[in-house]
């Protein structure tokens, strides 16, 4: 005999919610932890390099003064910053080339790529308050643009991935180890077409060592954007025009990629209920008390497993059946 009664939500819910928010806070202390590790390394490494750079620039600077009389330290100083602005703006003092091309369309198009994949990397800028406002709206629409385009592409990788793991499953009849070749086979292959492989062409072009063109692959792709290795930047190297094309096709498939492996990377740190559940049964008693529900035509079915998240509203009331009577498994009324 089916006996029904109202009952609130388990205590294991709340458990769960306070297993969530416990989660979140260890996660946000991990976080800073994490920063404080990068702020103390960094700050180890480079503090001393900067200062030395600092006192080396500075004695180069009171010899040219002590060598050259004519120059007082106030006209240095504008000359230098004359000199950095002149940089900033694309020209180049080094050598007759005037000008590196980089306002050109070539460059204005690399700049676009930079700009609505949000990469910056600080070595030029709009200089026009025309061209500084119309760079606000450029990027304000661009910016979600670029967004879709690199969820659509890495969704069609994606797709990629999981066919290759399909079919390796109907193969070897282990899906669980299929999927991990084909993750395993997207990691590989990106990492040659977009970290290893590009280095060379950079190494070619730019006269930069191997790690110094991976460093630039990784801080781009990245979008970290650092601007101390960008691409075209020698006045005296000339560079044919499919470079920066191609490189900005390079930025694109390769943060779709990379958007990718770190989508494969927290599915897999984030499973359903891998940490906690915000439905945990505390009990026995109360998992047999959650092992069937009465559907529709007071018939004990199943319940479905929930998707994540914490239910709506504080207090939830369910219909269970009586203990006894799941155990015995029938299906009439009396």
């Amino acid at each position: 005999m089916y006996r029904q009664r109202g009952r609130a939500a388990p205590k294991g819910r709340v458990q769960g919610c306070g297993c969530v928010m416990s989660s979140t806070v260890l996660l946000l202390l991990a976080y800073l932890a994490y920063l404080a590790l990068g702020t103390g390394v960094f700050w180890t490494l480079e503090g001393r390099a900067a200062q030395d750079s600092s006192r080396s620039f500075q004695r180069d600077k009171w010899a040219l003064l002590e060598n050259f009389t004519c120059l007082d330290r106030p006209a240095l100083d504008s000359l230098i910053r004359d000199i950095i602005q002149a940089y900033k703006n694309g020209a180049s003092l080094l050598s007759n080339t005037t000008s590196m091309g980089r306002w050109e369309f070539v460059g204005s198009f690399f700049f676009s790529v930079s700009t609505v994949t949000t990469i910056g990397y600080g070595n030029l800028s709009p200089n026009t308050m025309a061209a500084r406002l119309f760079c606000i709206f450029f990027a304000l629409v661009g910016i979600p643009l670029n967004l879709v385009v690199l969820n659509r592409l890495g969704h069609l990788m994606q797709q990629g991935v999981d066919r290759c793991a399909s079919r390796l499953g109907v193969t070897w009849q282990d899906p669980g180890k299929a999927q991990w070749l084909a993750g395993s086979g997207a990691l590989l292959s990106g990492l040659l077409l977009f970290l290893l492989l590009p280095p060379l062409l950079f190494s070619h072009m730019e006269g930069w060592s191997y790690m110094e063109g991976f460093y630039f692959s990784f801080i781009t792709l990245s979008t970290v954007g650092f601007g101390d290795y960008v691409i075209g930047m020698n006045p005296s190297q000339r560079y044919p025009l499919w470079y920066k094309n191609m490189v900005s096709l390079w930025i694109l498939f390769g943060m779709a990629w990379q958007a990718l492996i770190i989508k494969l990377i927290l599915s897999q740190l984030e499973m359903p209920g891998r940490v906690c559940s915000c439905y945990h049964r505390s009990s026995e008693e109360d998992y047999k008390s959650q092992s069937w529900r009465q559907g529709p035509d007071r018939e004990p079915v199943s319940p479905s497993p929930q998707q994540g998240g914490c239910p709506e509203g504080p207090m939830e009331i369910i219909w269970h059946l009586e203990p006894s009577v799941q155990v015995a498994g029938g299906g009439k009324d009396s």
